[in-house]
């Protein structure tokens, strides 16, 4: 009886330990899902952008404004993350590339609406469609005063690596030659002194 017991108690063990494993398993599929379905989302979003940038018209031309305005944000947030990684001072320049990033995925719903009402509609807001222009030209020119900035600091950095690496090797260099000997300066005197000497009338 105590066997069977002890049988009944290893088995309910295990079964406990299956059905938490099978959780946790469940737990992660579905969180993996649910990351999947995000990604396959914004890769349709893309993929449609993409496609309808290559059409004529109004609507195509504000397609390709967001991919412009995707790219811009993308390099600047690589262009800080670059600079962050190698210990640079910047500041508030983090907070305000999210500043920036958060300003521009409104603006780029709004130019998705747009493009998407244009699409539907024979009528042309011109007046909205000049504004959301300024507004993109607006972003990404910060964009590229940023990467201009953080560039100008790394060829800075640059500059300064290469003046203390010269100065480095001249030092070695110098270091490396061999010492003249007083002796050989002395022996070159005195063969020039007897020259002298030869030529004097």
């Amino acid at each position: 009886m105590a066997k069977i017991g002890e049988f009944l108690v290893i088995v309910l063990v295990i079964l406990a330990f299956l059905l938490l494993l099978g959780g946790v398993g469940i737990y992660l599929l579905v969180k993996l899902g649910k990351k999947a379905a995000v990604k396959a989302r914004q890769a349709t979003t893309r993929l449609t952008t993409h496609v309808n940038a290559m059409g004529t018209g109004d609507a195509a031309e504000v397609e390709r404004l967001r991919l412009d305005l995707h790219r811009e944000v993308s390099l600047t947030r690589q262009a800080v993350e670059q600079a962050q990684s190698r210990g640079w001072g910047l500041g508030e320049l983090p907070r305000l590339l999210a500043d920036l990033t958060a300003q521009a995925n409104v603006h780029d719903g709004q130019l998705g609406m747009y493009a998407q009402q244009r699409r539907l509609s024979p009528y042309v807001d011109h007046t909205t469609l000049d504004r959301l222009r300024e507004h993109q030209a607006k972003l990404t020119a910060m964009c590229a005063r940023i990467r201009a900035d953080l560039l100008g600091d790394q060829v800075q950095h640059t500059a300064t690596g290469i003046a203390d690496l010269t100065s480095r090797t001249d030092l070695e260099i110098e270091a490396r030659r061999r010492a003249p000997d007083p002796l050989d300066e002395i022996d070159e005197l005195y063969k020039r002194t007897m020259e002298e000497r030869r030529d004097r009338p």
